[in-house]
């Protein structure tokens, strides 16, 4: 690592010193290793547990494909330069590899140590094929007849058969088999079909067998006349981050599907292989893949346990789980039995805060684009769609609306990363049914989450608007802890009028009254923001900043932090990912603490206050404080001024900070402490918390309606 990466002279307080920087991957890192806890936490229930490891997986999956395979990209391209961190690519990757093998190890020790015989204890078994009996051996031979050998496809690696394309992700037996007239070995490749359950069920329906075991015991089917000497399992990991020349693309949707095409062959920055697998094997695979020896990662253990998922999924054993939450009507969304409640009406009276999934999505957000696709009264429907579900009711209203008469402009971002085949999809059944597509700006993305319906009433037109922190899905609106805005406040009307046709036009230039637009001028707001906090601080007035974000990454932002923490200014940050701010240290950030809150629930909301004495500013919207949102994103970020609505800003950032057991704490040295309850200190878990305040409103609500009722 850099030298110059050390504490430094709290007296010269140098605020671009590379030790007030932390690095960013190694940041990820110690996230996914917050996420991995979970997983070892025998206060967790036994298949959420499961799922933990399985999200672990995932994650270090897309870290490779991603952010490993753009920093190798670097050093192949000989790039030197040391970021704000005071680290060059390939010191980054050196740490990076000193931090995944103890990680990795880690996870595979909470699988077969902890999480195993505790599935065991609960009648659940994971099963080796060597320890079943006759009766179970008999089943599953029939099972591999029926199910697997149809779809199994062996390839031979010989002089006239080249070494097969082994696609992304995808787990693999390395099969070695031998004429029984000849000593030659031969090689062969065996993809494990990804179309069947990884963990086969036994006929108890509570005993479960790795698939590849199932495939490995039965290869004397697929290779008659061999003998099988080996088999053993391995995956790779691709580089799958879309580059695009998008300025010289005449049709960025085609484009886009090209780069996917492309994206399939991507270059091998990961082969993970199993422990027992020799070395011979492992130098094979090296060699056909191009694979270096730093990218090899040997695992004991079932290969992905991503697939993990799909177990927790498949076990129907709730006393195991999380009891299930589907998210309450807001108070002032009830209706009556007889008539569904108009949202038009009801934000005529007063702005609405949703917060899911506390509260339900599709009685809210939904129901706001549900409604205004049946009104015959809306005009026009305009909207960004980010990530949406599979089935989408949101998509499905935006059609019914086109298909009315209705004029809907969706803005489909195809490059949001993961999705870009399903917004493909979405973007041309929404132009089928008559909607205006666009696909945003060049050299950027629309990560904003803003929807605008425009209604014809008795004073003329009135604009409605949604602002929210997280993406139109309905799937994830129940997964993810979400914000959202709906108003029908003149100026945001205006302002995401001149939005959307900034979007899908040529306007440039826009002067928005009231919301903070990424990229024209949201960092330069968000430091004036810091520094009149900083500038206000005094004794009678103190500054206070709380500020909740997925990830914390612009240097910029963290310099102004330094310099209000270094003014007086006390500030708590709520990161749940990454943090490059390095808190505590003295003369610099002695007024900045960091916590993390992780849970059953992803924790994706933003938002933001800036207080001196009773003065306070909250904003929320789609931006964390990373480069990539404020320089390379069209993101929105909207204050919010009703009191009602920032008290309940202030109980949700209250609650969160009070957290004594699911948040985790930064510490100066760079390393992430959770928080316990003291002995005889009552526990406070946020989301629990919240779910529970989300249960007394509703209580509240329908005990109000009723006395309201005449007798």
């Amino acid at each position: 690592m850099s030298e110059t990466a050390s504490a430094p002279d709290a007296v010269e307080r140098d605020l671009h010193d590379p030790y007030l920087y932390m690095n960013r991957e190694i940041s990820w890192l110690q996230f996914n290793d917050r996420v991995l806890a979970m997983a070892a936490d025998p206060e967790v229930p036994l298949l959420e547990r499961l799922k933990y490891l399985a999200i672990f997986s995932s994650n270090l999956d897309e870290f490779f494909m991603v952010r490993v395979s753009g920093l190798r990209d670097q050093v192949e391209a000989g790039m030197v330069t040391r970021g704000s961190d005071g680290w060059t690519p390939s010191e980054t990757l050196e740490a990076i590899t000193k931090h995944v093998g103890p990680t990795i190890e880690r996870q595979v020790r909470v699988f077969l140590d902890e999480v195993v015989p505790a599935m065991a204890e609960a009648g659940i078994r994971i099963a080796d094929m060597a320890d079943l009996g006759d009766r179970d051996l008999d089943f599953l031979r029939d099972y591999f007849q029926r199910q697997v050998f149809p779809v199994l496809t062996p390839l031979a690696v010989d002089p006239s058969h080249r070494f097969p394309y082994i696609s992304n992700l995808s787990l693999s037996l390395a099969v070695t088999v031998r004429d029984p007239g000849t000593t030659r070995d031969r090689f062969a490749r065996l993809k494990v079909p990804g179309i069947l359950p990884r963990f086969v069920p036994l006929g108890d329906g509570n005993t479960f067998v790795p698939l590849e075991q199932v495939v490995a015991t039965h290869l004397g089917r697929l290779f008659p006349g061999m003998d099988v000497v080996e088999a053993h399992p391995f995956r790779v990991t691709r580089d799958a981050d879309i580059e695009l020349a998008e300025e010289e693309a005449d049709d960025l949707l085609v484009a886009v599907e090209q780069e996917l095409r492309r994206q399939r062959f991507g270059a091998v920055v990961r082969l993970e292989v199993a422990v027992n697998m020799p070395d011979h094997v492992i130098r094979l695979l090296q060699r056909e893949l191009e694979v270096e020896d730093d990218a090899v990662v040997t695992v004991e253990g079932p290969l992905n346990l991503g697939d993990l998922m799909g177990l927790a999924s498949a076990l129907d054993r709730p006393e195991l789980a999380d009891e299930p939450w589907v998210g309450t009507t807001q108070p002032r969304l009830l209706g009556t039995e007889e008539d569904s409640v108009n949202l038009f009406a009801i934000l005529r009276e007063g702005d609405l805060l949703v917060h899911h999934p506390y509260d339900a999505f599709s009685t809210s957000v939904q129901r706001f684009i549900e409604q205004a696709a049946d009104d015959p009264d809306v005009v026009a429907i305009k909207q960004t769609l980010y990530r949406t579900d599979g089935d989408s009711p949101i998509v499905n209203a935006l059609i019914q609306a086109a298909e009315s008469g209705k004029q809907v402009v969706v803005l489909v971002e195809v490059k949001a990363r993961g999705d870009e085949a399903s917004n493909i999809g979405w973007a041309r059944a929404l132009e089928r049914a008559g909607c205006h597509v666009a696909y945003g700006l060049v050299g950027l993305k629309t990560h904003s989450k803003t929807a605008l319906v425009v209604r014809r009433e008795h004073g003329g037109i009135r604009r409605y608007v949604h602002i929210g922190t997280g993406n139109y899905n309905a799937k994830t609106a129940r997964l993810y802890t979400d914000l959202g805005l709906l108003s029908c406040d003149e100026d945001l009307g205006a302002d995401l009028t001149e939005l959307f046709n900034s979007l899908t036009g040529y306007a440039r230039g826009a002067r928005y009254r009231k919301i903070l637009v990424a990229p024209v001028f949201l960092r330069k707001r968000v430091i004036e923001l810091i520094e009149r906090t900083a500038e206000r601080h005094s004794p009678r007035r103190p500054g206070r900043i709380t500020l909740q974000m997925n990830s914390l990454v612009d240097a910029d932002c963290i310099r102004a932090l330094y310099q209000a923490s270094q003014a007086g200014v006390e500030i708590d940050l709520i990161v749940r990912g990454i943090c490059r701010l390095r808190p505590g240290v003295p003369g610099v950030s002695d007024n900045i603490r960091v916590r993390s809150v992780i849970g059953r629930f992803l924790e994706h909301s933003r938002i933001w206050n800036f207080a001196n004495g009773r003065r306070r500013e909250y904003y929320i919207g789609s931006a964390d404080l990373m480069p990539r949102n404020l320089d390379l994103r069209v993101e929105v970020v909207t204050p919010v001024t009703d009191p009602d609505l920032t008290g309940r800003l202030q109980e949700v950032l209250d609650v969160m900070l009070a957290d004594n057991t699911q948040a985790w704490e930064l510490l100066e040295d760079g390393t992430w402490q959770r928080h316990q309850p003291a002995e005889g200190e009552p526990r406070v878990a946020t989301q629990r918390r919240l779910r529970e305040l989300a249960l007394r409103r509703g209580v509240e609500a329908r005990s109000g309606a009723k006395r309201d009722q005449p007798a």
